[in-house]
Formats: C-alpha cells, sequence, structure tokens
C-alpha cells in the first residue's frame, strides 16, 4: 500500500502517442512558451542592453561583460560542459516522473530508523508545497522571521517534552550525524587525553558507521559492545560517552538505569538513539539519566524519500548548552518589550569562534521539522499516543499471530519491530521471496528477518505478513485483536509524564484552524513570495513550482533508503544523471551526492584528501592553508577532519596575499595536506591568482580544495578542475534551487578528480559507486543522503540545459554590477575585480557612516522598505554584502537600488542634525502596524515617513510587508535564553 502523499491531481502525461515532431527538433508540448530560461531568468532580452549601458557603455553582450570581469587566464579553455540543450517544464517533468515509475514501490517493514509516515494533506499544501515556507532563509533577520522561527521553536518543544531534556537544537542533519555530534559534545565536555565513545552493538549500523567515519580525525576510540554487559569502568579516565538505541535496532525495549550509573560512573556522559513516536508511551530517556539524547524526527510526517530530508534532533541538559552543535531558537524580547523570538547562543558561531565552534552545522533540516512541529500541533498530544498505540497494537497482533503458528520471536518487549527467527539462511530467503512476490520487504537478518511496523500500516497489512512468514493462510486478524486487546508496556517501561501541554499542541486539531495557523505565521515572515532576499554568499534564487513538484511524488517519496536494488532503478538513473551533469559543469570524473548539507560537503571533501593521502603514505600531512576570508565552516570543517588550519593573509583588495600564501607553504612543506579557496572570493570578487596558488600547494605535495559556495558565478563559465583545484563542493541549496526553507534541507555534494574520486564517502549499507578500500568511510545515514530533493536539482540543469546554465550565470553578474552601478553615487563598493567589475555579489561599505549609522541601522529600515536586509557585516564588519542572483528582474532590482538611494538620504539626515541621533526612522527601524495606528506616536518624524518612506510602497500599499516586531534584544534572549514555548500567551 502506497504512503499516503499527493494524489498528483493534474500528474503529467507519460506518454503523448499524438504528439510527433520532425527529426532534430526538440519535442516541447508547448513549443517556446514551455521553456524555463525565460522563467527563471529575470531580466529580460529586450531589458539587457540598458543595464550593460548603465555598468559600462562599451559592453554591448552579455558575453562582453563576462568576458571582462572574469580574468581569461581563469576561464575555461577545455571541453565544454554538456547537460544538453534545455527542456520544456512539463516535458521534462513527464520524463521524470517515467523515471520515478520506475522504482518500485513496495511496502516497506525493513524499519531501522526509516518508517512509512501521513503526511496531512493540509501541512503538504500549505507548506511543503507552499513558497510562503519553502522559500524564506535561515532567521538571522530575526524581524522578518518570526513565523517559522515560532514554528521552530515547537520543533524544540516537541524534542524536549518527548525526550524529557531542558533543551534542542532546532533541527540537524540527521540521526547519524546527530550521534557523531554528540560523540563530540561528549569529548569537548569530559576532555580526556585518549578518548574513548562506547557504542552499543543494538544501535542502527548507519549511525555507528557515521560515529566511526567522524570520530578517527578527532583521536577517538569508537568501541563496540553490549551495553549490559560491558564494564565500562575499565575504561575509567578515557571513557567519555557511551550511545545505546532505545528502542534498539532490532526492536528491544530495555531499562537503561544501571548501564546509564555504570556509564556515569566511569566519568562519561550518557547518549539515547531514541525514536519520538515511542516516547509517547515510553519512559523518557531523562528517567534514565541520559545526558543527551538524538534522532530522527522523520515518522512526523516527513517521507522516507530514499533517506530524506529528516530532521535529525539533539536534546540535552542545560548545564552542557555551551558544547551543543547547531542553532537553538530562543524567546527574547523587541525594544518595546514584546516577546519576539530570535536565534540564540549559536548564531553563526562559526564565524566568530572558527576552528574553535563546537561543529560546522550551518544548514540543517529546518523545513522538514516545521513539518514534524505541525505534524505535531495537527494530532495534538492524544493523536500523536493514538498513533503510537495503534503501531504498537498492530506490531503484538502480528507477534501473536506468528507464535500461534508455531514462529519463534526472539524479541521481549517491543514497540514497533520484531524479530523472527527462522532457523537457517535458506528459510528465512523463502520469505524473503514470499515477501517481494507479495510486494513487501522484510529486512534481512540472516537466519532471522525483522519486521517494522508504521503509521501506514493496516491490519491488512498484519494478516499478510503472518502469511508471508509463516506460510500459512490468515483469512482475519480479528480473533488475534481481540486477544490481545490494548497493548501497553510493564510499569517499568511506561511513560508516567505529560507532554506537549502548551496550547499551541492542542489547538489545531481542524483542517480550518491548521490552515488559519499556517497562514498567520506565514504572513510574518519575508519569502521570496514577498521581496527580493538579497543576501550576499547565500543566493536567494527562486525555486521554481515545476522544480518543486517531484519531491513529494510517491515514487519518490515512499522508497526506504535500504530497499532492494532492483526496486530502486528510477532513483539510481536519476542519480547517474545528476551526478554526470554536476561533473560535465565542473570538469571533475566522479561525484558523491551523500554530504546532505555545504558544511557537509566541506567535511566529506577534506576527509576524501585525507583518505587519499593516507593511501600514498603521506597520512602525516595535516597543516591546511584558509584565507582569513572564508567562510568560517571552512576552519571548523578543517578541524573536525583532523586538519590545523594556518590562516592566509588577504591584500588591501580582498585577493588571496600570495607572498603569505608561498611563505606559509614553503614553511609546512612537509605536513602541508590542503587549502581551501573559495572561488570567486567571499569579498565578491573574480581572483585571477588562483592557479598560481593552486600550483604552489601542489608543488609542496599539498591537494586544493575549491568551496563551492559561490558556484553560481562560475556554471558555464569557468570549470575549477581548470582552475587547478582536486575537489570541491557545490551548495545545491544555492546554485542547483533546492529550497532553503528557513535553514534547509540542504545538499552539498563533492566533485573531485581521477586521483581523488576513489576515496570520496562510501556506505556499508549500499554500493556507491567504485570507492577504494581506503575510502572515508560515511558522512551521513543514508547512501545518497537527502535524496528526495535530488531530483529538483536534475529538473533545474535539465531545464535550463547547457545554454540556460551559462545565460543564468551571466545574468547573475550582470545584476550584481548593474545594481553596484546604480548605488555607487552613494555607498562605498568595497572590494572590485578586473575592469572595476564584481562577480555576483558586492559589498556595500557602511563604516563611513559610523557612529550615526550601523549597518544594523540600515538592515533593519529596510524591513520598513519590504525587503530582507543582505548579509550583515560578513566578510566584513560594518557592511553589507548583496546578492542579487539571476532570478531577480530588473524592477525588482530597481526596487531595491531605489531603497537603498532612499536611505542614504535618510542617512545624510541624521549625519547633518536633520534627523534626532537616536530617535530617527534608521534608529528605530522597523516599524510595526501596532506602533503605526497607536494613539500614542512620540516620534521626531511623521508615521508616514516610518510606514510609507517612497511612493511605491504608498501606492501598492495593500500588498507592503510590515513587520510583526520591533528590533529584537538578542543580548537580553541570551541571558535568559527559554528554548521552549515557556507560557501559554507566548504564541
Amino acid at each position: 500500500m502506497a504512503l499516503q502523499m499527493s494524489s498528483r491531481a493534474a500528474a503529467p502525461a507519460v506518454a503523448r502517442a499524438a504528439h510527433s515532431c520532425a527529426a532534430g527538433d526538440r519535442c516541447s508540448l508547448l513549443g517556446e512558451q514551455d521553456t524555463f530560461a525565460r522563467r527563471h531568468i529575470g531580466p529580460r532580452d529586450e531589458e539587457v542592453p540598458q543595464m550593460l549601458q548603465m555598468i559600462n557603455k562599451n559592453y554591448r553582450t552579455l558575453d562582453d561583460l563576462s568576458n571582462a570581469a572574469i580574468p581569461p587566464s581563469i576561464q575555461t579553455k577545455g571541453k565544454r560542459m554538456d547537460v544538453g540543450e534545455g527542456r520544456g517544464e512539463q516535458e521534462l517533468l513527464d520524463e521524470l516522473l517515467a523515471i520515478a515509475r520506475e522504482n518500485k514501490t513496495f511496502k516497506s517493514f525493513i524499519g531501522q530508523g526509516y518508517y512509512g509516515t501521513i503526511t496531512p494533506q493540509v501541512i503538504l499544501r500549505n507548506v511543503l508545497q507552499n513558497p510562503s515556507w519553502y522559500t524564506p532563509y535561515t532567521p538571522y533577520q530575526a524581524e522578518v522571521s518570526q513565523g517559522r522561527l515560532e514554528a521552530m521553536l515547537a520543533y524544540q518543544t516537541v524534542v524536549s517534552d518527548l525526550t524529557g531534556m531542558d533543551i534542542s537544537t532546532c533541527s540537524l542533519l540527521d540521526e547519524a550525524t546527530a550521534g557523531a555530534e554528540a560523540m563530540r559534545m561528549c569529548q569537548l565536555h569530559v576532555k580526556s587525553k585518549s578518548p574513548a565513545f562506547f557504542v552499543s552493538s543494538g544501535v542502527h549500523r548507519q549511525v555507528t558507521d557515521v560515529i566511526r567515519t567522524r570520530s578517527g580525525p578527532l583521536g577517538i576510540e569508537v568501541i563496540e559492545g553490549d551495553a549490559a554487559s560491558f564494564d565500562f569502568g575499565s575504561l575509567r579516565g578515557r571513557l567519555v560517552g557511551a550511545l545505546v538505541q532505545y528502542p534498539d535496532t532490532f526492536g528491544t525495549v530495555e531499562d537503561y538505569t544501571d548501564v546509564t550509573k555504570r556509564v556515569h560512573d566511569a566519568g562519561a556522559l550518557m547518549v539515547a538513539s531514541a525514536d519520538l513516536l515511542a516516547l509517547t508511551m515510553l519512559r523518557e530517556p531523562s528517567t534514565f539519566g541520559a545526558d543527551v539524547v538524538i534522532g530522527s524526527s522523520g515518522r512526523f510526517g516527513c517521507p522516507m524519500g530514499f533517506g530524506g530530508p529528516h530532521a535529525g534532533f539533539l536534546a540535552t541538559r542545560d548545564e552542557l548548552k555551551r558544547v551543543m552543535p547547531g542553532r537553538i531558537i530562543g524567546l527574547s524580547k523587541d525594544v518595546s518589550g514584546k516577546p519576539a523570538y530570535r536565534m540564540a547562543l549559536q548564531t553563526r558561531e562559526q564565524h566568530i569562534r572558527r576552528e574553535k565552534a563546537s561543529s560546522n552545522i550551518c544548514t540543517a533540516a529546518a523545513l522538514m521539522a516545521q513539518v514534524a512541529a505541525f505534524y505535531s500541533m495537527y494530532h495534538g498530544p492524544k493523536g500523536l499516543r493514538a498513533i503510537a498505540q495503534g503501531v504498537h497494537a498492530k506490531a503484538c497482533i502480528l507477534a501473536e499471530g506468528l507464535k500461534r503458528r508455531g514462529i519463534d520471536i526472539k524479541s521481549g518487549a517491543f514497540f514497533d519491530t520484531i524479530v523472527v527467527e527462522l532457523g537457517s539462511e535458506s528459510a528465512a530467503k523463502e520469505v524473503h521471496h514470499r515477501a517481494r512476490d507479495a510486494q513487501m520487504n522484510l529486512r534481512d537478518l540472516g537466519c532471522s528477518v525483522g519486521v517494522s511496523l508504521d503509521e501506514t500500516t493496516t491490519l491488512c497489512d498484519v494478516a499478510r505478513l503472518i502469511e508471508v512468514i509463516s506460510g500459512q493462510p490468515c483469512t482475519s486478524v480479528e480473533d488475534l485483536v481481540k486477544s490481545v486487546g490494548a497493548a501497553d508496556f510493564c510499569d517499568a517501561l511506561r511513560r508516567k509524564t505529560p507532554y506537549l501541554q502548551h496550547p499551541t499542541f492542542n489547538r489545531y486539531h481542524s483542517e480550518t484552524e491548521m490552515m488559519r495557523y499556517l497562514r498567520r505565521l506565514n504572513v510574518k515572515d519575508v519569502g521570496l513570495d514577498t521581496a527580493m532576499i538579497p543576501l550576499g554568499s547565500c543566493t536567494m534564487k527562486l525555486n521554481a513550482a515545476s522544480v518543486m513538484a517531484p519531491m513529494t511524488w510517491p515514487e519518490f517519496a515512499n522508497v526506504h533508503p535500504f530497499a532492494p536494488e532492483d526496486q530502486v532503478q528510477g532513483y539510481i538513473k536519476m542519480i547517474k544523471g545528476l551526478e554526470n551533469d554536476l561533473c560535465q559543469i565542473t570538469g571533475f570524473s566522479g561525484c558523491s551526492l551523500q554530504p546532505n548539507s555545504g558544511a557537509a560537503g566541506e567535511y566529506a571533501g577534506l576527509m576524501t584528501i585525507r583518505s587519499y593521502l593516507r593511501a600514498n603514505g603521506q597520512g602525516h600531512r595535516d597543516i591546511c592553508l584558509i584565507p582569513i576570508s572564508a567562510h568560517g565552516t571552512n576552519p571548523a570543517s578543517s578541524a573536525l577532519a583532523g586538519l590545523k588550519p594556518v590562516i592566509i593573509a588577504c591584500d588591501h583588495n580582498g585577493n588571496i596575499d600570495l607572498e603569505d600564501l608561498k611563505k606559509k607553504a614553503r614553511e609546512h612543506k612537509d605536513k602541508l595536506a590542503a587549502i581551501m579557496m573559495t572561488y570567486p572570493s567571499t569579498h565578491g570578487v573574480y581572483e585571477d591568482t588562483f592557479k598560481e596558488a593552486a600550483e604552489v600547494v601542489h608543488s609542496y605535495g599539498g591537494c586544493v580544495y575549491m568551496d563551492g559556495a559561490n558556484m553560481n558565478a562560475q556554471v558555464g563559465l569557468i570549470k575549477p578542475v581548470e582552475l587547478g583545484a582536486d575537489v570541491c563542493h557545490l551548495n545545491l541549496h544555492k546554485t542547483f534551487a533546492i529550497p532553503h526553507g528557513g535553514g534547509g534541507p540542504g545538499i552539498g555534494p563533492i566533485c573531485a578528480n581521477e586521483k581523488l574520486a576513489p576515496y570520496m564517502p562510501g556506505h556499508s549499507c549500499r554500493d556507491v559507486g567504485m570507492r577504494a578500500s581506503g575510502h572515508s568511510g560515511a558522512v551521513s545515514a543514508a547512501p545518497y543522503g537527502s535524496a528526495d530533493a535530488l531530483p529538483l536539482s536534475w529538473m533545474y540543469a535539465r531545464m535550463l540545459g547547457t545554454p540556460g546554465l551559462k545565460k543564468a550565470t551571466q545574468a547573475a553578474i550582470l545584476n550584481a554590477n548593474y545594481m553596484a552601478a546604480r548605488l555607487k553615487p552613494y555607498y562605498k563598493i568595497l572590494y572590485t575585480g578586473p575592469n572595476g567589475l564584481v562577480a555576483h555579489e558586492f559589498i556595500l561599505d557602511l563604516r563611513p557612516f559610523k557612529p550615526a549609522v550601523e549597518a544594523e541601522d540600515v538592515a533593519k529600515r529596510l524591513v520598513d522598505y519590504g525587503f530582507h536586509a543582505p548579509t550583515m557585516s560578513f566578510p566584513v564588519p560594518g557592511t553589507l554584502m548583496v546578492e542579487p542572483t539571476e532570478s531577480e528582474s530588473l524592477q525588482e532590482l530597481d526596487r531595491f537600488c531605489d531603497a537603498m538611494i532612499a536611505i542614504r538620504r535618510e542617512i545624510d539626515a541624521v549625519v547633518k542634525g536633520d534627523y534626532d541621533r537616536v530617535d530617527n526612522p534608521l534608529k528605530n527601524a522597523p516599524h510595526t502596524v501596532e506602533e503605526l495606528v497607536s494613539d500614542s506616536w512620540m516620534h521626531k518624524y511623521p508615521r508616514e515617513v516610518a510606514a510609507f518612506p517612497v511612493r511605491s510602497l504608498r501606492a501598492a500599499s495593500g500588498a507592503k510587508y510590515f513587520a510583526t516586531c520591533k528590533r529584537v534584544d538578542n543580548q537580553w534572549g541570551d541571558l535568559n535564553l527559554y528554548a521552549t514555548f515557556p507560557h501559554a500567551d507566548c504564541c
């Protein structure tokens, strides 16, 4: 029975027998109208000449501009990339659906951390298929993010309540990487010169694999064993933590009170990987003394999707919050004293602590965390428990039905999973054959089979499972239902404390109320459906509706990541096609799609380098050169990969200081492992020294890692392999149009040359291609990471095709340079490259206006003009970094420029004294409707100036965005951290 996802009411027709075309013609349902490039790329062809004239009167074509901006030595000279000529939207949707239907969506009972779920249609349509939810960026600007911040605080509340812990992150990448992050927490907190970490043999295999990958560079010894009998005291002084699964991978539910005591007596922390749905019935891990609880919220409305995306979680005790990874949402207040949400503690902590950061987590899985939160609200505490009781009851009925037929059940206490002992591998194979004939997948455990039930399991499924496993008929399970009754647990395992008591989880159980609540939240935020999001370095291009559509198709959504190879041929075909496209674009020979974030891609690339060096007798090399301008995740990733960052200076133009690079490369020549370079530079400039820098590093035996965060300024014009890079990562959630969704999902695949490709991540649960025996190990739970989001990039690349991808890059360069040219008379453009041009982004220097006006004042004032602010104070404090992307129209570019020019006039008024230095529209921004309609207006400027600073806003007042809170007090929020809903009226 297929997972109950979207019915695809207007599914594309796969076969169009009546449609024919002449030989050599491109078949397209609507001809020239059905083209993606003309819908996605903002500037119209007839507008390009006037934009070029604004930049430089000598530029006649987009080629003129890109040739002038990119140094000739950098431009690609090799074989032209080939991803096709571009396809119509409907035509490509038809083709992808045909590929998707090559997957066999058998009913999965494999479990192992992945379960079927039902995404409520009100959430599917109003969140996953709604640009108000999937297009907003990470909420660095809290005032325009109150809706999704509330949703993520709700997620934290769900996790904290169900686990019984004090504080939770607002999402991690998946269960396995959350386990690795917990291990790192234990290491940071306990501290040992020769640390060891215990992993129970009952932990899911993929979790253990990722922990092993991550442990090596950190110098942690991983020890596996039976937690019940292991002598933790023998590791006193070395043991930093222990991990158990609850329930374990074989379904067994154990009371870990004694294990926890022995772990604590050894001076270590206890980590539990828990099932959130089971915790509605089972004792919460806090009651047996767990210090950290991790897991996945996938079964809360997020389909399996061949491995993800799913929101991982990590919850802990309050005293450990300073070593937590990732982001935490907290409740603070705005300057008027009104409650307001914001990111707390870990906000971009890598840019502050760099290699000393507790983790490299940046993008996580925020959109899926929001789905899980809304799923919890829609069902409420009673509904969640009812779902759990139904799953458990069906598992009990299955076990009883098999026992009555003489089948041995190995499991003791269990929640949703049983292990059936069959005596021999041949007997087990017979069961698997019968299961496949019945279009079911069971877990292969040698002489046993594992069966995991979930929300989608019906009584009919249970009857068929009894027949398949026993080989005996089962016409009805009604008698079993009566005999099993209301399944529950013994007193020692039963949950006794309430959860999700806050009104938010007890108010929205009807579709009407849920729909209205979701609407109330999304109008509080700025997404791409509201206005441009000009975040430099973050590439907030539109995630087109045709690109997003395949993510919810059942043929992709309902596939277990460990399903048999012959059932996932559609996925494999799509994945191999995307890998080939990315290799064509970068010039590399190999690709791994496993890393499920950009920072995970950085880590995977560096681990690939380390594995290659070890295999070639150079394992002692551990120095990584990193320019001071690099993204903060670069030094954090290098430290987690066991490399020692050495910082390279930049010159006054923001370029890598070649002399400093040569000096430090020579100084560390015997231990030099790699250099990490971003291209174009983080300063938004096409440097002409990349090749020379790469040659220096290669001459001393090191490898070159290219940070591909800015790949959208390269595609079709530059190939990283020709620059001298050995490996690079690509942010599919940036360049290739996977949604940010308020902070994820993200995907950060790596591409590598022939010498490094065999050492890219492998996986023990599935063959992911030719890998050397010394490959770098798994870096995420699933073999292909967040595979359900990969069709989005497959669609994006192939709809644009070779010419469209190149034009998109040139349009991004055009838009950035047009805006820079318009704003240059009003603000200093901090860095420029060849011919005074920028790449795809540029930095506005606001430091000359200090102390009268700060960069933050301009960022908040932009909200009154209806815009999300650019990236603030990165990579240079006191600046704004602007990136328009290729998908913004000339009208929107001008609207933003008009706003910035108007703000410059306001700055001048403050500097000249026409506005009060404290009470002015900039310092008081943003202005809320509540403030504007108040009977009391105490400011020294008119309400109209606050609300409608330019005429265009007044003309379109019905659509103007208003922030729902004033400037948020970040310091108060850190000093008074509330990371769950603390009281009934907070929302």
